[in-house]
């Protein structure tokens, strides 16, 4: 079947109950880059450093790492539809929050709490979605895919859209998407059958028992470290206005969601997954480099460029993690995502107190070098994903190059 099928069961023929929560998952996904373009102002506006700014993608991104071994936890026992409500609560309430702060410390806390609430609707949307689709699977995780690019782009641009007249604007508006979302999932969104075992909150942690997933794991945590360096700390960097510093980043979403979905997968039938994920390690280290090195263009030029190779990276780690053990997809997700993510959170904290201690160029010249070393380990434990990688060509086919994203 045709995903892009108009027929039934096609992409442009889903239930209510898809489209209301790939819409929550559009924005769900936009608030990772949401105060990407207004750093700047919030500095400003707080009377803060660059380092404790910072800390928003740091303290957001820890609280979803540790909430990756409560996602299914909860999700087991009180039903997908109703962790998605938590989820977006949480969110409602925390952005809103968040555009009210007087002092960064606030700030840094309340978007803990939304990053907890956004890792509970993530981490869930996809299983709801896949459940409720008509016509199989494929489309529905074409979908979610695409929600996830679109959230990825329109992302900064929200932020440059609102924060050009005032750093508090992108959270409120968030805050207003997001309980859209909530009364859409509330009315359209019938709760779906809970699994047949529960999970456990240890569950995760054994999966990384299997040394091909512990090998995707600690790949992805230095190739993170590279990507959050890029969307957390190049916009310092480039110190530009909300809207340039948007269209930028959205620019490089655009980038990000066109290499993860249509040009990863053909990549990895003509070459295979290895091959593609340390190629494309090693350029984003080139990529990186010269961005720290060349000029205002260079760098903006690198910045989008940039979102290339971090799409194809995500299909295949996320391809790679599913995949490489006989862990539950859901539980292997979720011991992937708890190690990656907290390079997520590393980066952000580090890259601006490198600065301090150094000088501009030195947090990129590490950023190269974690993506190189991602490479490294993809190298050296190639045997213990071969597997997977052999398996990669043939589920392909059988998708038509549609991913999963794990989240």
């Amino acid at each position: 079947m045709d995903p892009f099928d108009a027929g039934a069961g096609g992409l442009l023929r889903q239930p209510k109950a898809v489209w209301a929560t790939a819409g929550a998952s559009v924005v769900a996904f936009m608030g990772i880059g949401l105060v990407d373009p207004i750093l700047p102002s919030i500095t400003q506006g707080l009377d803060a450093t660059a380092g404790q700014v910072s800390l928003l993608f740091t303290s957001y991104f820890l609280i979803t790492a540790f909430a990756m071994l409560v996602t299914g936890f909860v999700s087991s026992r009180i039903g997908g539809r109703r962790t998605l409500l938590l989820g977006l609560a949480l969110v409602v309430v925390f952005a809103g929050l968040a555009g009210t702060s007087d002092t960064v410390g606030q700030l840094v806390g309340y978007r803990a709490g939304w990053g907890l609430g956004n890792a509970l609707f993530v981490s869930t949307a996809l299983a709801v979605i896949v459940g409720a689709a008509a016509g199989g699977s494929a489309a529905a995780i074409l979908l979610y895919e695409s929600a996830l690019g679109l959230g990825m782009a329109c992302g900064p641009l929200l932020g440059a859209l609102l924060g050009g007249a005032s750093w508090r604007y992108p959270f409120f508006g968030t805050a207003a998407l997001m309980a859209i979302g909530f009364l859409g999932i509330t009315v359209f969104l019938k709760e779906q059958p809970k699994p047949a075992r529960r999970t456990s909150l240890l569950d995760p942690l054994k999966a990384l028992g299997h040394g091909g997933l512990a090998s995707v794991a600690a790949s992805a945590f230095f190739y993170n470290y590279t990507f959050f360096t890029v969307l957390a700390f190049t916009p310092f960097v480039l110190d530009m206005t909300p809207y340039a510093s948007g269209a930028v980043f959205f620019a490089w979403g655009l980038l990000l969601a066109v290499f993860s979905v249509l040009v990863a997968p053909r990549l990895q039938r003509r070459f295979g997954s290895l091959k593609v994920l340390g190629g494309s390690l090693l350029l984003l280290a080139a990529d990186v480099l010269v961005l720290g090195y060349g000029g205002h263009t260079t760098a903006v030029v690198c910045t989008i460029l940039s979102g290339t190779f971090i799409g194809v990276n995500n299909t295949v780690y996320t391809e790679l993690a599913l995949g490489v053990s006989d862990a539950p997809r859901p539980v292997a997700s979720a011991g992937y995502n708890f190690v990656r993510w907290f390079a997520a959170a590393a980066a952000p904290f580090f890259a601006p107190r490198i600065e301090e201690w150094t000088d501009i160029h030195v947090p990129f010249v590490v950023a190269a070098v974690t993506a190189v070393l991602g490479a490294v380990v993809v190298a050296v434990r190639r045997e213990a994903l071969t597997h997977e990688a052999a398996e990669t060509e043939p589920r392909h086919a059988a998708e038509d190059g549609v991913t999963v994203f794990a989240n």
